[in-house]
């Protein structure tokens, strides 16, 4: 089991370049990569989504990029010779103003913009080439990190599944003792209005109906498949989340033993038990959190 959030960094040098590539990523329905990165490595972007791609399934992963040519050919200095005409044909034409004529090739190539240096053209492929190495190193250290925490998760969500799994068994076991409790306050209640002729066949259809409206056994019987299927869920390497069942049964159907409870038989309405009661509030605070969404 993978988290989706996670942080991997790796940096390379090779031949006088030298890349570094940082991956961020967090929860997020699809995979979505944002990238920042130097101008002249824009050409990589398709190549990285393809590489990151292959890799992961899900998250939103922010890329950052830098780089640097340490290469001896990385720049060229250019002398913009027309300008450089243009300053000295400017400069001789003031010999006559009385100030020391200081003029040297060194003074006129400071001037602005005599001297251009420019960039020289990336060798593409060799570029690539090291995408691919930093990349995957920087893939390796976030994929270990989704490792580690979705263990740390998985851990911490089959203890809450148990922990759900007993409280459903502890409020089905309440179930027959509950009826047979609220038929022995129903006839005492009675009792105490009209005496001892109780209506035994108007009890039983009372009882008959708070047992039907009561009945817990198409909760239960769907929360025990949801466990079942959450727990499958965990022990898969595949991506699962939305539409695959995790969500639309887990986030839902694990938060049905608040709605056994109630139930008359469950605790509530005018058969409320305190024992089931007590079971659904524990199990509301084990299921806040965010780690069901997750």
């Amino acid at each position: 089991m993978l988290s989706m959030t996670g942080y991997g960094r790796a940096m390379r040098d090779v031949d006088g370049r030298q890349l570094t590539i940082e991956l961020k990523s967090v929860n997020h329905r699809f995979l979505d990569l944002s990238f920042r990165m130097p101008r002249n490595l824009m050409f990589l972007e398709d190549d990285a989504r393809k590489l990151i791609g292959a890799r992961l399934a899900r998250g939103h992963v922010d890329v950052f990029m830098t780089y640097r040519n340490m290469r001896s050919d990385a720049r060229k200095v250019q002398v913009d010779r027309a300008l450089f005409d243009a300053y000295a044909s400017a400069l001789s034409g003031l010999t006559d103003s009385g100030v020391e004529d200081d003029r040297s090739l060194m003074n006129i190539a400071r001037l602005p913009d005599v001297l251009v240096v420019t960039e020289a053209e990336e060798d593409q492929d060799a570029l690539r080439a090291l995408l691919k190495e930093t990349l995957d190193a920087a893939v390796d250290q976030l994929v270990e990190m989704r490792r580690r925490e979705g263990a740390e998760m998985k851990k911490d969500l089959a203890f809450r599944t148990d922990r759900i799994e007993e409280m459903t068994n502890a409020v089905e076991a309440r179930y027959p003792e509950t009826v047979e409790e609220y038929t022995r306050r129903l006839r005492a209640s009675i009792e105490e209005l009209i005496g001892k002729n109780v209506d035994e066949t108007r009890l039983l259809t009372e009882v008959a109906v708070m047992a039907d409206r009561s009945a817990i056994a198409e909760e239960t019987v769907r929360l025990h498949a949801h466990i079942a299927q959450l727990r499958e869920c965990l022990e898969k390497a595949e991506p699962v989340g939305r539409g695959a069942g995790a969500e639309s049964g887990g986030q839902h159907d694990l938060l049905q033993v608040p709605g056994c409870a109630d139930h008359p038989a469950g605790g509530g309405h005018e058969g409320r038990d305190r024992e089931a009661a007590r079971t659904a509030a524990e199990h509301r605070i084990g299921t806040k959190d965010d780690k069901w969404k997750e």
